[in-house]
């Protein structure tokens, strides 16, 4: 994994909580602490997303029984336009 560093200013009371979250919460330094956090963060969006994504899907009309049967039409419809498109 490649990194980068980036500069932040805190303020007295943020360097504070950050080094009392350093000690109590066992990482290394500032920087392995802030990069969870902000991993964490980046985690609770892209989950966001998917419940977005999967409310729009449910939302998006009406319901359709998937069966064995459905997923082999499925298949045979898209390996006949893959053939078609390949010509």
């Amino acid at each position: 994994m490649s990194t980068t560093t980036l500069s932040l200013q805190l303020s007295q009371q943020l360097q504070v909580f950050v080094n009392e979250q350093v000690a109590e919460g066992g990482y290394s330094n500032a920087s392995e602490y802030i990069a969870t956090v902000l991993e964490q963060i980046r985690r609770q969006m892209a989950k966001k997303k998917l419940e977005a994504l999967l409310l729009e899907g449910l939302d998006s009309g009406e319901p359709i029984e998937v069966t064995e049967e459905w997923w082999d039409e499925e298949r045979a419809k898209t390996i006949a336009r893959l053939r078609q498109a390949n010509g």
